[in-house]
């Protein structure tokens, strides 16, 4: 199989490498193509060198690509993933360019792969903390059915790439308007002016439904910049349409896929950031009961946001398809 990687030189790009070596995915070609300013830079995969190239239109036609992992943002996404279709290569993209597409499934392998079988050559991976939240939901959603879900995202400086890790780490305001040292800024995106909530919040809401399937589901969202390197934190408050035992729960989460429970309140366990940075699984804790609400439950996850939140879920999306 002829591989691509869109956007090589970025944090995600990087650890789609990473990933595909880890998991020693079989490639028979490897192409590695970026902005033009990282033309000509060298990547080691597999002990062997290989040279970034210049994104140019007639790379799917020319390599005869059977597979593309984008991660170069929503703009070439739109221009080049059409491309790659057209040309028979299978494009798993990691921005919000085709999402919210009627005809672009958008997956997570441990809870949606039947959608898989509709793809037209464009499959979408969902955006970074959507992820981890239906990981941690959905077997209690086929269970109990939820009503309304509340999420707050503690989210790291990763998320926002290279330039969000620099503002953290040298006190800098280039990527973002404030600085994040000792702050926490409740913007992550830009701001709907008609809803007033931000992008990021808006891609939480839709995007699980769509997973889900569950568009009746209410759902609102506060997303949360914090200054953490690595690793997204959510807390998660659920109204289910019907009562539960809190040990259902916790069994249900036992056996959820890609789900990892540290809920030890006697000896002060549960997920962390720290913890959480260079796995797959998602963790979560402080499972109890919301006394506010019949039906209620509240419960904090943390993963890996650039791993699973990005490209572990885009390889095994393509493990899936192979």
């Amino acid at each position: 199989m002829n591989i691509a990687i869109i956007g090589a030189t970025g944090l995600v790009g990087g650890m789609f490498l990473k990933i595909l070596e880890e998991r020693n995915f079989k490639i028979d070609k490897l192409f590695l193509f970026a902005s033009e300013k990282s033309d000509g830079k060298e990547i080691i995969f597999k002990n062997k060198k290989y040279i970034v190239k210049k994104l140019e239109y007639d790379i799917f036609e020319k390599n005869k690509i059977n597979l593309a992992l984008f991660s170069a943002g929503k703009e070439i996404s739109k221009k080049f993933a059409i491309l790659a279709a057209k040309n028979n290569c299978v494009v798993i993209d990691n921005s919000s360019a085709w999402r919210m597409n009627d005809k672009v499934p958008l997956v997570v392998p441990e809870v949606n792969p039947e959608d898989l079988k509709n793809h037209k050559n464009i499959i979408a991976n969902p955006n970074c903390s959507t992820i981890q939240l239906v990981v941690a939901i959905k077997k209690i959603h086929d269970v109990f059915k939820i009503k309304r879900i509340v999420i707050s995202t503690y989210q790291a400086v990763s998320g926002a790439g290279i330039f969000g890790i620099n503002d953290l780490k040298n006190d800098d305001n280039k990527k973002f308007k404030y600085s994040i040292v000792n702050n926490c800024l409740p913007q992550i995106d830009n701001f709907d002016l008609e809803t007033k909530y931000t992008l990021e919040e808006l891609k939480l809401i839709n995007e699980t439904k769509k997973i889900l399937h569950a568009p009746e589901i209410n759902i609102t969202a506060t997303a949360v910049r914090v200054p953490v390197i690595n690793s997204h934190g959510e807390s998660i408050n659920l109204e289910l349409r019907r009562d539960f035992d809190i040990k259902e729960i916790f069994d249900i989460l036992r056996n959820t896929p890609g789900v990892a429970i540290q809920d030890d309140i006697k000896n002060e366990i549960y997920p962390l950031a720290k913890n959480a940075s260079g796995k797959d699984l998602v963790f979560v804790g402080r499972i109890r009961r919301d006394f506010s609400i019949k039906s209620g439950l509240n419960f904090w996850i943390v993963a890996d946001n650039i791993r699973k939140g990005a490209a572990t879920n885009a390889v095994q999306i393509a493990e899936r398809l192979i």
